[in-house]
């Protein structure tokens, strides 16, 4: 077959080759193609099967995980449920001894409070009942000087009172004086008057008619000049004359009208003049009462002098009062915060301390007394003796502090003793400490413990604590007691090297 197919490629020509050639690449190439995909099918499908067997075995891992699981957690919580229960007994136990604890401070402390309270109210009633005598007081006090002002003042104004109505009938008994006297020089001067009237009118008379006689005979003379110059002036004069009678007619209009204005002047100057003695009358009587009236003021005025001295030093004194009054009420504020500031202070030191107090402490937290009930009433009288009323009363105030101060004197005591018994130790432990140091100098060799007395170290029968004066005889060489010494320590260490 080969043989044929090289002969009929032989007789093939080359296009023919090389369509076959290319036939054979696409049918290879269509052949890899359906290899791969089937491959590619092929290994789709298996990894899906593995996937889902996968899937499987891990539910199936995870189902059989979670029920150990579940057993391992089941037993923890049994356990632990176990713990927290006898833990939670115990708590609880704890607490209800807390409780009771509590309970009974509680009940202390609602003790202790109501005492106080009762003190404190005790104390603020007898407050308040003396400041009310004291207000009573200063109210009848300031009644007192009130109903004394009152009566000096109706007394005074009574007094002045009668002595202006006195000295009123005094004045008008001398103007009924004075008018008296007025009537009569008005008499004597009128008929004075009417005497001089009349010499007067009688020498005027007589002058008149000698007068009249002289110059009768003058005017006739001049009645003759006068009719001349009359008949040449009417003859010169006849225009004025006519103006001048028409000036004469309104002259004595304006005349007319004049004397009726002068009337009424006159009755204004009459009605002025009357006005004006009314005036000065009034002015009279309103300067008289004006007088009274700035007497009566100054009185008045030095009385409200007085009155607002004593006002002010009234308000001095009330305020001196009000002001110290502050004082002490700052004074007692601040002492109590301080004492309610200790007193919390001491409540957190009690609940501090109470963390570290005993079950014994916390059963029985107030120690009995050792003392007999002899012994006890003993001590009471020989305190009631020594006391008097006011400390009794002040220890009244504090009996609630009894177990207070038992508990701090129990501290105190417990204190002492522990002091006394470091003491005690310290020196024990000074005395241990030195013979410690005894010792370990005796058993140990060097410089500064050779320079110091030891009665351990012996050399050639002999220590260098201090001998007698006979040893030192057979030394005259030596200048001082620890010379030999030396010399014998030194041939030890020479002999021992």
């Amino acid at each position: 077959m080969p043989k044929k197919e090289k002969m009929a490629k032989a007789h093939l020509s080359d296009e023919e080759q090389l369509l076959l050639f290319q036939q054979k690449l696409l049918a290879e190439e269509e052949m890899a193609k359906k290899k791969e995909r089937l491959l590619s099918q092929f290994l789709k499908d298996k990894l899906a099967k593995e996937e889902h067997n996968s899937a499987l075995n891990l539910n199936k891992i995870n189902t059989q995980w979670r029920t150990v699981l579940r057993e391992v957690k089941t037993r923890e919580l049994h356990k632990d449920i176990e713990i927290l229960s006898q833990t939670f007994e115990r708590v609880v136990d704890c607490k209800d001894n807390v409780i009771k604890s509590l309970a009974k401070d509680l009940s202390e402390a609602e003790e202790q409070y109501a005492r106080a309270l009762r003190s404190h109210l005790h104390n603020v009633d007898q407050l308040l009942a003396l400041q009310r005598r004291r207000l009573s007081l200063l109210e009848e006090s300031y009644n007192m000087e009130l109903e004394a002002l009152t009566k000096e003042f109706e007394t005074e104004r009574k007094t002045i009172i009668d002595q202006h109505e006195k000295e009123i009938h005094y004045l008008q008994d001398i103007f009924m004086a004075m008018e008296q006297n007025y009537i009569d020089s008005e008499y004597e001067s009128k008929l004075e008057f009417q005497s001089m009237w009349n010499d007067l009118k009688n020498m005027n008379l007589e002058e008149k008619h000698f007068l009249r006689l002289h110059l009768e005979s003058i005017v006739e003379d001049l009645w003759r000049k006068f009719q001349d110059v009359l008949k040449n002036y009417t003859d010169a004069t006849e225009d004025r004359k006519a103006a001048f009678e028409t000036l004469q007619v309104k002259d004595e209009k304006s005349s007319k009208e004049i004397e009726v204005q002068m009337k009424k002047i006159q009755k204004l100057q009459d009605a002025i003049t009357i006005s004006k003695d009314k005036i000065m009358i009034h002015s009279r009587e309103s300067e008289d009462e004006n007088r009274y009236i700035r007497n009566d003021k100054e009185l008045v005025l030095v009385q409200l002098r007085k009155l607002k001295a004593q006002r002010t030093q009234a308000r001095a004194a009330s305020q001196k009062n009000l002001v110290k009054l502050t004082l002490e009420s700052n004074a007692t504020l601040k002492a109590l915060r301080k004492i309610v500031d200790k007193g919390e202070k001491i409540l957190k030191l009690a609940e501090i301390c109470r963390k570290f107090e005993t079950e014994e402490e916390k059963v029985l937290p107030f120690y009995s007394s050792v003392l007999t009930p002899k012994e006890q009433e003993g001590i009471q009288e020989n305190n009631l003796e020594e006391l008097t009323e006011e400390l009794t009363k002040v220890m009244v105030d504090y009996i609630g502090m009894e177990n207070f101060w038992k508990r701090y004197n129990k501290v105190k005591l417990e204190q002492l003793s522990l002091q006394h018994r470091r003491a005690q130790l310290l020196d024990i432990n000074g005395k241990l400490r030195e013979m410690l140091k005894q010792y370990l100098d005796g058993i140990s060799v060097s410089d500064e413990v050779l320079s110091q007395l030891n009665p351990l170290f012996i050399v050639n029968y002999q220590s260098n604590l201090p001998q007698p004066l006979s040893i030192h005889i057979g030394h005259p060489g030596s200048t001082s007691p620890s010379a030999p010494w030396r010399d014998q320590r030194r041939s030890f260490f020479l002999g021992s090297s």
